[in-house]
């Protein structure tokens, strides 16, 4: 089987939300895929390190770090050889030594990925929507931040469809336009 679709944008873009929109449309059509939350399965993976929330990944040493990711990427791939997987992850992980791969070659190389979706918003969008997001612990980060995050993400993306030969789509998500935003992601995922 090993169908792999990977869904990835700049935390607080609303990118959990089309995801979840999509699938339960796609439901209702006989359409179902695994969804995985990269993230999860490494803190699944982390906890045995202490770590017990995901916004702690970010600070822990890039050297085991990258062991994690790998072992994430074979159980991730394990699942795609019974039925189709969509995952959930981030193109680029902000870490304190600067921006770091969430799909690292060795990554890709277990996923085989068959498509990139990228969920973007305005910057402004994505703010409004970190401030209301009470649930996590997000660095605060000002507009251009948000907009640099946005492009090293259209590159990195470009980069693993390169690595890989999936293709990548960029899919915005604007405020009051989710419907719009959904019936874009589910014709991504047919």
């Amino acid at each position: 089987m090993n169908k792999v679709i990977i869904v990835t944008g700049v935390p607080g873009v609303g990118k959990s939300t089309v995801i979840e929109g999509a699938l339960k449309q796609l439901k209702t059509k006989g359409v179902e895929y695994e969804l995985i939350i990269y993230g999860d399965v490494m803190l699944e993976l982390l906890k045995r390190e202490g770590i017990t929330h995901r916004d702690e990944m970010r600070k822990f040493p890039v050297g085991p770090y990258r062991e994690v990711q790998r072992e994430a990427g074979k159980q991730i791939a394990r699942v795609a050889k019974r039925k189709p997987v969509l995952v959930d992850t981030h193109c680029l992980v902000k870490k304190p030594e600067g921006y770091y791969p969430g799909l690292p070659r060795w990554v890709l190389e277990e996923l085989k990925p068959e498509s990139i979706v990228i969920i973007e918003a305005s910057p402004e969008e994505v703010a409004g929507r970190r401030t209301k997001d009470t649930a996590r612990k997000r660095d605060k980060e000002i507009l251009n931040e948000v907009v640099e995050h946005q492009q090293l993400n259209r590159a990195t993306a470009t980069a693993y469809a390169a690595l890989t030969g999936a293709t990548v789509r960029i899919i915005n998500n604007k405020d009051r336009k989710l419907s719009e935003t959904i019936k874009e992601m589910v014709e991504a995922l047919r």
